[in-house]
């Protein structure tokens, strides 16, 4: 790096005329064009030439972050005023991961602190992580050197691997049964968890609205398809025309979408709560008890919105004239067949909790840090192609392991509308479907559950980004 930004690094840390001397400096350097202020392309290339290194975008986030008057660049109090309090975030940081206080950070307190936010990690792999900042070579990380891989990346902390990491509500396939957000506590102190909940909300709806002829198809493959009943995706679609119209692709969804508010906000609450049940005061929050607390939350969040899950059932394969709408639907269910039927197939719909969030988690874990511990060597920030391959890649084996439950559970809410109320139990279903149809009959539309996979994940979260971005969320 060049030698004057590391004199500026390890010694312009008081506030006092030497530091704004030193500061001005640097602010001198990167001005090229002489105008009293640093644009994104100044400060990219000025300090490209000095040696800093640091992600796509961070220059244009330093700008937009430090711009107070919005003309498109720092002049010098911007400049210094963002150096300034951007310090003071990495001292508090560094000063937070620093267990022992001896002013350095070694590779077991990097493990703890990652752990204490959710992601456990092996020594080896903290000790890669240390590496990328150390500096001098001591495989320890005093303040200078964490200041100086920090100062002029938007990133104020070892967080960003779990923002980078976390297993995002980004990627809505349709399916409910994930374990829920994780959030740090800058994110909810600030408050910008609940804006990461309403944009994975919106992106969910638009998602799932895009996704939902297939999801349709999938519903009616599950329920009316046999050996003797092959439909195929262009004869369903077909049928569905000439029964209702194009409209009739999106028949269901409407509740769908509405029931995305409530069990994002029950199971995100829940999951906090059981949390903390589940781990000692004061005591990291493991990956297992993360899996148990999510698992538990999920089912918290089944249970209280199950009759919308039902009524989207029946919507979804309701003949045309059938209903008149939601509460139609909801009202024709409890004359005909009592409350109860609004609980139609929630055993198996609970029981598909367990394989589904367990594989989802164990796989999507296991993708990450295989990906940690042989390719982060400069930065913890996968690409966004990564991180959508590998919730992608897990969500299909969640999915593929709770797929025959998810069917018994469609065939049981949709049992009264099409056999006049024969009630058979999960049981009984099984051995009946295994019986006339195979294993594979366990497996009836997979194939359009799996073909609304890519298009769900790259809807989700292109509007996830541009929500966000709406809602003043910095990327």
């Amino acid at each position: 790096m060049h030698q004057a930004l590391r004199i500026f690094l390890t010694e312009g840390h008081c506030w006092d005329d030497f530091s704004r001397n030193t500061y001005a400096e640097l602010f001198k350097r990167l001005d090229t064009n002489k105008d009293g202020k640093v644009d994104v392309a100044e400060l990219r290339a000025g300090l490209t030439a000095m040696g800093v290194t640091f992600r796509k975008g961070a220059a244009q986030k330093i700008v937009e972050s430090g711009d107070k008057n919005k003309d498109g660049g720092l002049d010098f109090n911007e400049f210094s005023r963002y150096l300034k309090e951007h310090e003071k975030k990495l001292r508090l940081t560094f000063k937070s991961l620093d267990k022992n206080n001896d002013g350095r950070l070694d590779a077991s307190e990097i493990k703890e602190s990652l752990g204490e936010l959710g992601i456990d990690i092996s020594k080896e792999e903290a000790q890669k992580i240390l590496h990328s900042i150390d500096i001098d070579g001591t495989m320890t990380v005093d303040w200078n050197e964490w200041r100086e891989h920090f100062l002029f990346n938007p990133a104020t902390n070892l967080e960003e691997i779990i923002r980078y990491w976390k297993h995002s509500s980004v990627l809505d396939i349709g399916d409910s049964l994930a374990i829920p957000d994780e959030f740090t506590e800058e994110e909810k102190i600030t408050g910008i968890w609940w804006k990461q909940l309403v944009a994975g909300a919106m992106a969910g709806a638009v998602s799932r609205t895009g996704t939902a002829p297939l999801d349709r198809m999938k519903v009616f493959m599950q329920v009316h398809a046999s050996r003797s009943n092959k439909i195929s995706l262009v004869g369903g679609f077909k049928e569905m025309i000439k029964e209702g119209g194009v409209t009739s692709f999106w028949r269901g969804n409407g509740i769908n979408v509405l029931k995305i508010a409530p069990e994002t906000a029950i199971k995100f609450t829940a999951y906090e709560r059981y949390k903390k049940l589940l781990s000692s005061d004061g005591e990291k929050v493991k990956t297992q008890q993360r899996f148990m607390a999510g698992s538990l939350a999920g089912a918290t969040a089944q249970t209280i919105i199950y009759p919308m899950e039902v009524m989207k059932t029946r919507l979804a394969l309701r003949k045309t004239g059938q209903y008149s709408g939601m509460s139609d639907c909801a009202r024709k269910i409890l004359q005909k067949e009592g409350v109860k039927a609004f609980y139609k197939g929630y055993i198996p719909n609970i029981l598909g909790i367990i394989p589904y969030a367990g594989i989802d988690l164990a796989v999507y874990e296991s993708l990450k840090n295989a990906w940690l511990s042989r390719y982060a060597k400069d930065t913890a920030n996968p690409g966004i192609l990564v991180l959508l391959g590998c919730g992608t890649i897990s969500s299909t084996c969640g999915q593929l392991a709770s797929y025959p439950l998810a069917l018994v559970r469609t065939r049981m809410q949709a049992q009264a509308s099409l056999d006049g109320g024969d009630k058979t139990s999960m049981s009984s279903l099984v051995k009946n479907i295994v019986a006339k149809e195979g294993f594979f009959g366990l497996y009836r539309g997979i194939l359009p559950n799996f073909m609304k996979v890519i298009p769900a994940v790259s809807i989700s979260y292109v509007v996830y980004e541009y929500t966000k971005t709406g809602l003043g969320i910095s990327k």
